[in-house]
């Protein structure tokens, strides 16, 4: 009987270490090696996975391998999957990220463009485009882009790096929720929104210096003039 008890519980052991190895919704991580936010991927990733279906990876590379773009690194990698699964992609020496699903079904669950977008806000958006006079392009709402694009001071990167990329996986796993009418205990709602309205303060407050400026400078040779 002890045998037999001994025998099960090195069964159930073995099934939890396959579980847990096999929960591992930060797939590859080159840049960030931090636990913490390894275990935020996975408890979210595992919460998404278990309600859902979908597997929802993140790829941490510090450089693509020689001669491949982001895009076909993905197609490749996704191979290796064979239940329904999202790539989100970083590389940072190749300053690349990008979002694939298999199949390809999955994009109806989320906003592709809106995640990967580099501004943040319509509004931010209008004055872009106002300021390029184009609009063609008025997609807003990015929750990876706008991050990564904040300057940080020396050593400060790692962190900027580890915020953008769970702000996009976070911005993902709940549209994808939100789509199949679910609720992600693990979600982190509006501290996700917080970290953007940081990048639009910062926007607006760069837009308004110019503008003061402009005005300053206008009124100057307005009145050299006379």
């Amino acid at each position: 009987m002890n045998f037999l008890l001994r025998g099960l519980s090195a069964l159930i052991l073995m099934i939890f270490l396959q579980t847990t190895l096999s929960a591992q919704f930060l797939y590859k991580d080159e840049v960030v090696f931090n636990p913490k936010f390894t275990a935020e991927i996975d408890k979210l990733g595992s919460e998404l996975y278990a309600k859902t279906g979908i597997s929802l990876r993140l790829i941490m590379l510090k450089e693509l391998p020689a001669g491949q773009s982001i895009a076909k690194y993905e197609k490749e990698l996704i191979k290796n999957f064979s239940e329904p699964t999202i790539l989100l992609t970083f590389s940072e020496m190749d300053a690349k990220v990008d979002i694939l699903a298999n199949p390809p079904s999955l994009y109806k669950y989320f906003d592709k463009q809106q995640v990967l977008s580099p501004i943040s806000s319509p509004v931010q958006a209008f004055i872009v485009a106002l300021l390029n006079m184009d609009f063609s392009d008025m997609s807003s709402g990015g929750t990876i882009l706008p991050l990564l694009a904040q300057k940080t001071k020396d050593g400060a990167h790692i962190g900027k790096y580890s915020a953008s990329m769970f702000n996009g996986y976070a911005d993902i796993a709940e549209q994808i929720a939100e789509s199949k009418d679910i609720v992600l205990e693990n979600a982190i709602g509006n501290a996700n929104q917080n970290s953007i309205f940081v990048v639009k303060l910062v926007f607006y407050g760069i837009i308004l210096i110019a503008i003061y400026m402009y005005i300053k400078r206008r009124i100057f040779y307005a009145r050299q003039n006379k």
